[in-house]
């Protein structure tokens, strides 16, 4: 019987993508590895070359994903993606051709997000979906924690004029944490975790959840326009779902508190961008800044009309990235492979349609 293989789209990055490697070799994987995100090609050929074999594509080109997933006849066990590249009905559809000597059984998320996949398209072509959810929400909690002290404390204005050597007092005095309170939209691990940070900051945080959550710092709130309506400062931590998209709107926008600030770690899809863009231009809005770190449109499509705004603090969905969060990740997300490739559910993380 042969070994699985898996396709790594997009390995750790750095000195964890060895740690990745090892994991799941000592699994018994057999892996193919994409150089397209790998910095160093040479010295990862020359470390891994007798136990890895290479490929080197853009998977987010579907037709080049598909072409190097199926392999002429021979295809994957497994793919597992790190930055979250789309796997939509087509690809999935080729490549569990029955007619492939290893049709695609288990898609692996280094990460908490999925809806990268067609959760639909892939139950139908029975691939079984992973992915690690947690592993990051220390760190997203503590980068929106940043986002939040970057605005409510003006940095990003005053480090551009400090730049251009100019001494720039504030007009008004900034606003202690203390005296703000903070909304936090979405109580699951991050949501929870973003909660008690801010509390113990000295925030009044209160928070709205789809499930009663007991033991979080936030005090519940009964609505989203009521939680839009009472804080300073408003963090996003939902998934992306039909329910999510575009759940903040021009509405929702308009009816925040006045001089409030807008957090967005979550997905993209969940704020209408334009509308966001269009508040921030307004100066009779009563939303003051942004922070946004996740876009509907990312990597090569990137484009947002908050480009240029100077009260739209941007980042490359990074909020995620530290050692510690993405070698949870990579090594959970390898044994969750492993064990579902294996034969062995029970306690892996799987996502339904």
């Amino acid at each position: 019987m042969h070994k699985a293989r898996i396709l790594l789209l997009d390995a750790a990055p750095g000195e964890l993508m060895a740690r990745e490697l090892d994991r799941l070799l000592g699994h018994g994987l057999e892996i193919t590895l994409n150089l397209r995100r790998v910095t160093d090609h040479t010295g990862t050929r020359e470390t891994w070359g007798d136990r890895v074999e290479f490929t080197d594509f853009d998977a987010f080109d579907e037709s080049a994903l598909t072409a190097a997933t199926v392999r002429g006849a021979e295809g994957y066990d497994a793919l597992k993606s790190r930055a979250g590249v789309p796997l939509r009905a087509r690809f999935l559809a080729a490549a569990t051709d029955p007619a492939l000597a290893r049709p695609l059984r288990v898609i692996g998320r280094a990460g908490a997000g999925f809806d990268h996949v067609e959760l639909p398209a892939a139950a139908r072509h029975g691939v079984t979906v992973t992915h690690t959810p947690g592993s990051n929400a220390g760190a997203v909690a503590e980068f929106a924690l940043a986002q939040l002290l970057a605005l409510t404390r003006d940095l990003p204005a005053h480090n551009a004029t400090a730049h251009r050597g100019v001494w720039r007092a504030p007009a008004a005095p900034a606003a202690q944490l203390s005296e703000l309170t903070l909304g936090i939209v979405g109580l699951g691990r991050t949501g929870s975790a973003l909660a008690a940070r801010a509390a113990a900051l000295g925030m009044d945080v209160q928070g709205l959840s789809r499930q009663p959550r007991t033991g979080t710092a936030a005090r519940p709130v009964r609505s989203l326009t009521a939680l839009l309506a009472t804080s300073d400062v408003v963090s996003l931590h939902l998934p992306l779902t039909a329910e999510t998209r575009g759940m903040i709107g021009r509405a929702e926008l308009a009816s925040m508190r006045p001089d409030s600030i807008l957090l967005n770690t979550a997905r993209g899809g969940i704020v209408d961008e334009q509308a966001l863009a269009d508040a921030l231009r307004d100066p009779g809005h009563p939303l003051a800044a942004a922070a946004v770190d996740t876009f509907a449109h990312e990597h090569a499509a990137f484009a947002s009309p908050l480009f240029g705004l100077p009260n739209a603090l941007l980042t490359p969905h990074v909020a995620g990235m530290t050692r510690s969060a993405m070698s949870t990740a990579a090594l959970h997300c390898a044994d969750h492979v492993a064990a579902l490739l294996g034969g062995r559910p029970e306690g892996v993380p799987v996502v339904s349609a």
